[in-house]
């Protein structure tokens, strides 16, 4: 599994993110972005692990999903009231004219990162490999702004190994920043 182009484009986010988005942000658009650079802290501090470059620690790979789960779902939905698209924020128009997809996908984290919480304890996939790939097993590739893992439980995510769960709740985060996120803000 090519898990590493995945990863190191949702670090970058994260970090651009983090490095330019916040300049004037006052109110939910701060408070959207605070929780934003949060996540991708915890992707940052998971990241390495999963490509097995630190050693695996199932204990913060689990307060990594425990801050996505925080951060998922309601309360990310929350963070964005009509209204809120101005800059410095990073959000697109697209997050209010498709609202139900952008619900679906913040409730898509919650039910990943649950899985990757369960998962933790599961390890690393065995030599980093396998004859099968996230999306095969999603039934499907799905990246790049396609509607990752929709068919999965969370019961089946928490069987993976953490690093194939890690994969679930990155490429929900790559689907919503390829949708939702503006690049030039």
């Amino acid at each position: 599994m090519k898990t590493t182009p995945i990863l190191a484009s949702i670090v970058v986010g994260f970090t651009a993110i983090a490095a330019f988005a916040h300049g004037g942000a006052t109110g939910i658009v701060k408070e959207r972005m605070d929780a934003m650079d949060a996540m991708g802290k915890a992707v940052k501090s998971v990241a390495p692990m999963m490509q097995g470059t630190t050693a695996y620690d199932a204990e913060t790979v689990k307060q990594a999903a425990a801050l996505f789960l925080q951060h998922s779902g309601e309360a990310m939905i929350s963070l964005f009231p009509e209204g809120t698209g101005h800059a410095p924020s990073a959000a697109k128009a697209s997050v209010w004219s498709d609202w139900d997809e952008f619900s679906e996908l913040a409730e898509r984290l919650g039910a990943s990162a649950e899985g990757l919480a369960k998962a933790a304890d599961n390890g690393l996939m065995m030599g980093g490999n396998t004859s099968k790939s996230a999306s095969d097993m999603m039934g499907g590739g799905g990246m790049m702004g396609s509607a990752p893992a929709t068919n999965m439980s969370v019961a089946q995510i928490a069987a993976m190994p953490a690093d194939q769960a890690f994969t679930i709740v990155s490429q929900v985060c790559t689907a919503c920043h390829t949708k939702y996120r503006s690049e030039n803000k």
